[in-house]
């Protein structure tokens, strides 16, 4: 009988606990500002977010940064509270994220500018692209849409004249070379490259994979691009401290000027 009291206990005091940790995720407890956890994809933004780490901890803020190598999980941590912040998309990628999964996950200030190129292994302009030739571009939404809007600069094809940043291959009204359109992961599309006449690919793995995005492109997204990254953090959050601490030492002279001298203007600051 004893015992039998003493399982119904746990069970309650779990049941309250559970609760407890309920009500803490719906109140939106606010952010350490002794501590956070910083999601970013590996590149760039890993690189630049050291550099705010490095900032951080000399006015005592301990950032722990996680590294991911595709798009959805650093959205999904956060969501999910693994991660405090997140600092690699773009803002019609989050829209589609929030969208399509039901996430309530907002941007607080501009990061940087990776500009997507088309790259291509076997041509070395994109007026000798054949027609029927094979072009790679990233399967998730945005950046699919990113990679067309930046072929259709490039003088290649014709999008519909609505809203290019949802667009996909069937709003394509003019393909003159009748290019055959290879959707793969964006992480992919450097390693594929050697089986693809060209393909779209974003900087941080062009980069990843060796390649210069101003002397290897054939063609390049045009530095006033609306494809500018953020950070993100869950809506309860976006007002506390730390996250404007977090988002004053980004945008710090210290880390603009890490940016120029790293990347030798292959990525841009995005903010005044």
């Amino acid at each position: 009988m004893k015992r039998i009291v003493v399982l119904l206990s746990l069970v309650l005091l779990i049941g309250v606990l559970s609760a407890c940790g309920s009500k803490d995720k719906e109140t939106g407890k606010a952010l350490s500002e002794e501590k956070i956890v910083v999601g970013v994809t590996a590149g760039p933004h890993e690189l630049v977010v050291n550099k705010v780490k490095e900032l951080a901890a000399k006015e005592g803020l301990e950032i722990d940064v996680k590294v991911f190598t595709e798009y959805i999980l650093p959205n999904t941590a956060l969501s999910e509270g693994d991660l405090d912040i997140n600092s690699f998309q773009t803002l019609p990628f989050l829209e589609k994220v929030n969208s399509d999964r039901d996430l309530n996950l907002v941007h607080v200030a501009k990061t940087i500018l990776l500009p997507m190129g088309i790259y291509s292994d076997k041509f070395d302009s994109i007026d000798d692209i054949p027609d029927g030739a094979s072009f790679g571009m990233p399967n998730d939404p945005s950046n699919g849409a990113r990679a067309l809007i930046v072929l259709e600069a490039a003088g290649v094809i014709t999008l519909r004249d609505e809203d290019k940043t949802t667009g996909t291959v069937q709003d394509i009204v003019e393909n003159p070379k009748n290019l055959k359109f290879v959707e793969l992961e964006a992480s992919q599309l450097p390693k594929q490259l050697i089986e693809l006449d060209f393909a779209a690919i974003n900087t941080n793995f062009i980069l990843a994979a060796g390649k210069n995005p101003v002397e290897d492109s054939i063609f390049l997204e045009s530095k006033s691009s609306p494809y500018v990254n953020y950070i993100v953090v869950r809506e309860e959050n976006k007002d506390d401290a730390v996250v404007k601490k977090f988002a004053e030492l980004y945008q710090s002279d210290e880390v603009k000027e890490f940016i120029k001298e790293e990347f030798n203007g292959t990525i841009l600051s995005s903010w005044e």
